[in-house]
């Protein structure tokens, strides 16, 4: 076994702090030399950002149903081997979905600091966190922190609220302006924050006012486990994958599984009316915000020449909701501005101010089920067929539609490709799943 300090960043819902205090701990502990490690639970391409930005180091994703037990297993174990503290940041509120935050916490023993937002509350604070240490006997509970603080005065008054047996851990005021701006799909990206580092660090000599200042227990976790090599399913294919500020929704897992399994990765960037590389052998357009930058992609026809170019040499494109919304006729923004874009898929895409579908989301191809999550704002009409529908990961329910167009395939789900290799490489070569 191996013993490394670990902290699991809970809340009582979402929007409480969770990533401003896991980026505060990281950049804290970083700063007194230590090797952090940060894992991300569940889906999520923002916090991510954010929080490597925090420690240096990619972050990955954990979730027992998408990453599955065993991934999961062998990636702690791996960074219990190499790092002086591992964090990770819960979703949502610490028993909300299935599985929750709390079912991984619980899983690995990993001590739970539950974040609450203290902002128009005073003794309730109290109760809450009795209630989140209490709820669930099997959860390792460390303490809890108060979150927009409004005084020294109100510091005092949730302190004093915390029921005996309870560890208090301190406070973020809110005068410390530490909290990270926000838009429709969650954190601002990291690269558009232009004073993130100064944040962080106001955000670490925060916590350096708290208990938090010092590491968290040892945990045990497993250090025999490792997870097979892939397959070399992708040996010799060059891909390419936009990645810029419009298109930036990758999981680092994702790029690592396409390397491992044999292909040599670049990059380009439309924003920047960057043409395809040359010679390559498939094309991956992730999400991210197209919609935010509709107007710069309508008119960048170096990018456009050679995505269209590279479609009709009928080699592979795999387009993932804001990479599909590319390749659509037009995508029109929330202010009703119509923008062309590629037409190499038949359909208009259209943003709203309300969320459209969030959801774990499975698909069942012919090398078995590939995981995922879909979340998005825009709404799409097309004359396609999808040639496959996900579903839901919990209720079964239908969900997102998967196209082919020629060599495209395109969906609104963001697939997790290492819970499915075979299924990843068939993507990329072109073929049928």
């Amino acid at each position: 076994m191996a013993n490394c300090p670990a902290l699991f960043i809970g809340a009582s819902a979402s929007h409480q702090g969770k990533t401003t205090v896991t980026a505060a701990l990281a950049r804290h502990h970083t700063r007194q030399g230590r090797r952090v490690r940060i894992f991300k639970t569940g889906p999520d391409f923002l916090d991510p950002m954010i929080l490597e930005r925090a420690c240096g180091s990619p972050v990955y994703s954990l979730h027992l149903w998408m990453v599955g037990l065993e991934a999961c297993r062998a990636m702690l174990s791996a960074a219990a081997k190499e790092a002086d503290l591992i964090l990770i940041e819960g979703v949502m509120g610490l028993f909300d979905g299935t599985p929750s935050s709390a079912d991984l916490a619980a899983a690995f023993n990993v001590p739970v600091l539950a974040v609450i937002g203290a902002h128009g509350m005073a003794q309730t604070f109290g109760a809450l966190a009795f209630g989140l240490a209490r709820y669930r006997p099997d959860v390792p509970f460390h303490g809890v922190l108060a979150n927009r603080v409004a005084s020294a005065r109100h510091a005092q008054m949730l302190a004093e609220a915390i029921p005996e047996g309870l560890r208090y851990c301190g406070h973020f005021s809110n005068a410390d302006d530490i909290a990270l701006p926000e838009r429709h799909l969650g954190l601002t990206q990291a690269r558009e924050v232009a004073d993130l580092d100064a944040r962080l660090d106001r955000a670490a000599d925060a916590i350096a006012a708290t208990t938090l200042a010092d590491l968290p227990p040892l945990v045990r976790f497993d250090d025999d486990i490792t997870l097979s090599e892939p397959p070399r399913l992708l040996d010799g294919l060059h891909i390419a994958i936009a990645r810029d500020a419009a298109f930036s929704f990758i999981y680092p897992a994702n790029v690592d599984l396409l390397k491992a399994s044999g292909a040599s990765v670049s990059y380009f960037s439309p924003l920047a009316d960057e043409p395809v590389p040359a010679h390559v052998d498939a094309l991956y357009l992730p999400g991210g915000y197209p919609e935010l930058h509709a107007a710069t992609l309508a008119s960048n026809a170096c990018t456009r020449a050679s995505i269209r170019e590279h479609i009709a040499r009928n080699r592979a494109v795999v387009a993932e909701c804001g990479g599909m919304l590319y390749l659509l006729d037009a995508l029109t923004d929330v202010e009703g501005n119509r923008h062309s874009m590629l037409s190499a898929l038949p359909g208009d895409a259209t943003m709203q101010r309300r969320l459209s579908r969030l959801a774990m989301q499975r698909v069942d191809t012919a090398h078995g089920p590939l995981t995922g999550h879909t979340f998005h704002y825009s709404t799409l009409k097309t004359s396609m067929q999808p040639f496959t529908t996900a579903t839901h990961a919990t209720t079964g329910a239908q969900g997102e539609a998967l196209y082919r167009h020629g060599a495209i395939t395109a969906t609104y789900m963001h697939a997790y490709w290492p819970s499915n290799p075979a299924a990843m490489a068939a993507l990329f070569r072109g073929e049928a799943l």
